[in-house]
């Protein structure tokens, strides 16, 4: 059961660090003039668009603002939390597993 617990925690933690990548490519959107094709660019991006893609055909860009990546965050925090109550959840021995 603690393996499963710990394996829920770096989970989380992983997202943890997901978020921090998806704020720090929200960031660089702002700035248009960006040359995309610089390596470490172009990885920040392949890594963040295919899960900002997934939310932005539910909220179309509004006056130019992308709001997707809004939900994106709610998502992510969503799974963060579920995965770290369930974590708590098994150190304390409350799931039957």
């Amino acid at each position: 059961m603690e393996l499963l617990a710990g394996l829920f925690q770096v989970l989380a933690q992983t997202l943890q660090i997901y978020s921090l990548i998806l704020i720090v490519r929200v960031l660089l959107s702002w700035f248009p003039n960006l040359d995309w094709g610089n390596p470490v660019l172009s990885t920040v991006s392949s890594i963040t668009d295919p899960y900002l893609n997934a939310f932005r055909g539910l909220i179309p860009p509004l006056g130019g603002i992308d709001l997707s990546a809004i939900l994106a965050f709610v998502a992510l925090n969503l799974m963060q939390q579920l995965l770290l109550g369930a974590s708590s959840d098994f150190f304390r021995g409350a799931l039957p597993y």
